[in-house]
């Protein structure tokens, strides 16, 4: 593994951070800059079923504002807001680089909420190295278990 290679890994985990404390603390901008100008945000459940899919930082943004503005309690089908609050932790991360600006993640990631263990699940990622940053170009959020109470219920995180 060279130098190259180890600060990729790192400029990687450090968007890896960004999205999540970013979602967390609905910092929308913050939250869609983690994401190539192309990038997709897409969700599926264990059975498949799909959920979110957002195509580009433009549709990311927009989604992510509308988060942010949304009363608590809201559930309007498109957004789902009723959790006090949201913790995204990140657990297992596999990097592996497949070209000098490119790289494929998997992420095991599991989600507190005012009800304690809320849901959890596994990012797969497409990562590119866009205007000197690594950053998400294709994102699958699959959710593999959610609490019988859950404020999410369905879709992704």
């Amino acid at each position: 593994m060279t130098l190259d290679d180890l600060l990729a890994r790192e400029a990687i985990r450090d968007t890896l951070a960004k999205y999540n404390t970013s979602g967390d603390r609905s910092r929308a901008e913050d939250y869609a800059a983690c994401f190539t100008t192309d990038g997709i945000i897409e969700s599926t459940d264990r059975s498949g079923s799909a959920g979110i899919h957002f195509e580009g930082r433009a549709a990311i943004l927009a989604w992510q504002t509308a988060w942010k503005n949304a009363p608590k309690g809201a559930d309007d089908g498109q957004v789902k807001r009723k959790a006090q609050f949201v913790r995204h932790n990140l657990t297992t991360s596999k990097i592996d680089l497949t070209g000098p600006d490119t790289a494929d993640v998997r992420t095991y990631w599991m989600v507190i909420t005012d009800i304690g263990p809320d849901h959890s699940g596994v990012y797969v990622d497409k990562f590119r190295k866009e205007d000197g940053q690594w950053l998400i170009a294709h994102r699958q959020v699959r959710t593999d278990w959610f609490a019988p109470n859950s404020h999410f219920g369905g879709g992704g995180s």
